[in-house]
């Protein structure tokens, strides 16, 4: 589930990069890459678990779907809230930089 969650995401994102320049300015390309090498991390670790339990992975309980379900959505916030920190870092529209020098 993890890896279905990453993979969605990264390919979202990159489409949303790849359609809009504006998205382009605001580094969005950034957040491509980190969901990207979330999902070739849970691919790994998918490669890994199978190689370990063959047919039971494929029979996962309901439980461990739900907490795989819960970390995706978990690391793709964080993923979200990494980049947000970076657009506000480097403010590349400068909206922070202009909103400084009109309150001072």
């Amino acid at each position: 589930m993890t890896l279905l969650i990453a993979v969605i995401a990264a390919v979202t994102v990159t489409t949303v990069w790849y359609v809009s320049p504006k998205a382009r300015k605001l580094k969005v390309g950034t957040l491509a890459l980190m969901y990207w090498g979330a999902s070739l991390m849970w691919l790994v670790d998918a490669v890994v678990e199978y190689t370990e339990l063959r047919a039971d992975y494929f029979t996962p309980a309901q439980t461990d779907m739900l907490n795989d379900a819960f970390l995706g959505l978990c690391v793709t916030a964080l993923g979200l809230v990494i980049w947000l920190v970076t657009v506000l870092v480097k403010d590349p529209c400068g909206v922070i930089r202009k909103a400084l020098k009109g309150k001072a």
